[in-house]
């Protein structure tokens, strides 16, 4: 199994989840984060007043899913997060050892 971590652009959740879900992953955990990467944040004028924005809004996508599914979750992601600019994000692959479904007690790929 693996665990795919993906950072990306708020406004390309829903077209995330859209293409997760045609390619058959059954679920996925969402949480809002703040961060940046090469582009260091960026400045904004606040009436009158500059000032650097340095962590901007990302949400991070985590995804485990069986090791023959993985690839095609990656470039599922990738696919529908890219817009070509600065800041699209990132994605982090992990093995897993052991999943288990606390109410059932199903564990590994059943679990997922």
């Amino acid at each position: 199994m693996k665990k795919i971590e993906a950072i990306i652009k708020p406004f390309k959740l829903d077209e995330v989840k859209e293409a997760l879900h045609e390619i058959g992953v059954s679920g996925i955990t969402v949480t809002e984060a703040k961060g940046f990467g090469r582009q260091k944040g960026h400045t904004e004028l606040y009436r009158g007043a500059e000032y650097v924005v340095d962590f901007l809004p990302k949400v991070k996508l985590d995804v485990v899913v069986s090791d023959d599914m993985a690839e095609r979750v990656l470039e599922a992601i990738a696919a529908a997060a890219q817009t070509g600019r600065i800041g699209d994000g990132k994605i982090f692959v992990t093995p897993v050892d052991t999943a288990l479904r606390i109410r059932t007690g199903e564990r590994d790929d059943a679990a997922i």
